[in-house]
């Protein structure tokens, strides 16, 4: 089940979905519209390796804007940092930005309950797009768990992304064995 307008309101009074900064105007009929942050990252190599450390290089939008290239992965995070404590996040994107042919995020749309953190955005574009610091980006859309919870996102000694941070983060997939 996916949380109406109003069940997110009441589970932000109970302290079980957290966004700040929080505006009633992003509230929508079952979603919470997030928005770009001022910070972006590039990946310093263009050969990324799944065992490698990739490393990235941050910088801030300027105020007229950045274009983003085709074939480039841009990683930005959202302006809101959020936690949820008991649903579970899906983050979409906003259908304006998919009509300018930009996706916020490759893979990883949904959060763990237990998620405390900014939310990375893995953006990719069609042709190039000129983006600013602060524009709606996407919709946090909260759904029931069904069941008890045995581990929290953010009390798994293996979570990667659990170090509050709002600017972009590169992938951890390194940390993993394989």
């Amino acid at each position: 089940m996916i949380l109406s307008d109003q069940q997110i309101l009441a589970a932000m009074h109970r302290k079980e979905i957290i966004i700040e900064p929080f505006s009633p105007s992003c509230l929508g009929t079952n979603s919470y519209d997030v928005h770009l942050s001022p910070f972006l990252a590039l990946y310093e190599d263009t050969l990324l390796d799944a065992r490698k450390h990739n490393t990235i290089r941050h910088f801030e939008i300027p105020t007229e804007g950045y274009v983003l290239q085709p074939g480039v992965i841009h990683l930005s995070s959202t302006l809101e940092y959020t936690e949820t404590h008991k649903h579970v996040p899906f983050l979409e994107g906003k259908s304006s930005v998919g009509r300018l042919g930009m996706n916020i995020h490759a893979t990883a749309g949904k959060g763990d309950v237990g998620f405390c953190n900014y939310w990375t955005l893995e953006i990719s574009v069609h042709q190039p797009v000129r983006i600013y610091a602060g524009m709606p980006v996407g919709q946090l859309i909260y759904f029931t768990v069904e069941g008890s919870i045995g581990t929290f996102y953010n009390k798994k000694t293996s979570a990667k992304y659990n170090s509050k941070n709002p600017r972009p983060v590169e992938s951890m997939m390194w940390k993993n064995v394989f």
